[in-house]
């Protein structure tokens, strides 16, 4: 919560070292705060540079300011990345060995490959953190294929959803594709490419995720299309339910709480302590793009709102 303690006609907010400031005045001198008194030596408090503190970092589940990032965190955050690229670097030569034979016998689904990855995401997140979970019993046998959607709050997602060893198709931004080991792992996992703000891109992704269904695969979408930078649950796009609603599968609405705390979106180089939860909740059926929406974003907000303390 940005705190001011002085009244102004206009503020402009601007980005310095990840801490945001905050000029205050009321003409057109924004970045002076001395005018008009340069040579007197007063300072007119109508012009003075408030900082403007975060009481949360990055989340409103975080504990400290923008502008004080624990050194535990950061060195948390290098072993975290040091973890996963080692362990990624010896699976994905089990991935590679198996892939010709993934392609032969299982094209769509892939399930070889998303075992190996659950256990990079489980050897990756064990010496860090622990996830609880709620709701099991609710996913769909692995052989129904499903639109599985969820709030979307850190990088650790991923590694979290990773966990439930499940083979559904994410979306990826194409440039993750280039990543060395990780880029290509999920090239071979089958993880369906899109380029943002190409409306042919959406297109192609949307009819892709369809193509899998159809062939027994299962999809997964981020319906907020991006991480929420307060923990707060945004507006849903309607393209995981307009293909729930064309293929006639159920939409699994899935809640992760803590991850936004644990690495809030934008502070990727830090890991705070805490532990994560994922509720599962029971799929939903229908086809009204716009009702399925409704219904899950309600499941995931209440899921929220009862966890927001975890």
């Amino acid at each position: 919560m940005l705190q001011a303690q002085y009244y102004c006609f206009s503020s402009i907010i601007k980005k310095r070292a990840r801490v945001s400031w905050c000029y205050l005045t009321p003409n057109e001198n924004l970045y002076n705060p001395w005018h008009n008194n340069l040579f007197s030596g007063k300072r007119n408090g109508r012009y003075i540079i408030v900082r403007a503190e975060l009481a949360k970092m990055g989340t409103h589940e975080a504990g400290y300011p923008l502008s004080v990032v624990p050194l535990s965190s950061k060195v948390r955050g290098t072993f975290f990345y040091a973890t996963t690229a080692i362990t990624a670097i010896f699976l994905f030569m089990l991935m590679l060995v198996a892939h010709p034979f993934v392609l032969l016998m299982d094209r769509y689904r892939r399930r070889i490959h998303y075992s190996i990855a659950k256990m990079w995401a489980s050897l990756t997140i064990a010496p860090f953190f622990r996830i609880k979970y709620e709701g099991l019993e609710n996913l769909p046998s692995t052989n129904s294929p499903a639109v599985f959607v969820s709030n979307h709050q850190s990088f650790l997602d991923i590694y979290t959803l990773l966990t439930l060893g499940r083979s559904f198709k994410f979306i990826s931004k194409t440039a993750i594709f280039l990543f060395p080991i990780i880029g290509w792992a999920m090239f071979m996992m089958g993880v369906i490419p899109l380029k943002r703000m190409d409306s042919r891109s959406q297109l192609d992704c949307l009819k892709r995720c369809m193509e899998l269904i159809r062939k027994g695969a299962s999809v997964f979408f981020f319906p907020e299309g991006t991480r929420s930078k307060d923990g707060k649950l945004g507006t849903f796009k309607k393209g995981a339910f307009s293909v729930a609603a064309k293929t006639k599968v159920p939409v699994v609405p899935i809640t992760l709480v803590g991850t936004g705390s644990i690495m809030p979106a934008g502070f990727e180089g830090i890991l705070n302590q805490g532990f994560v939860k994922v509720v599962i909740h029971k799929p939903v059926i229908g086809s009204d793009p716009e009702a399925l929406c409704n219904e899950a974003r309600n499941a995931i907000a209440d899921a929220l709102s009862k966890h927001v303390d975890c």
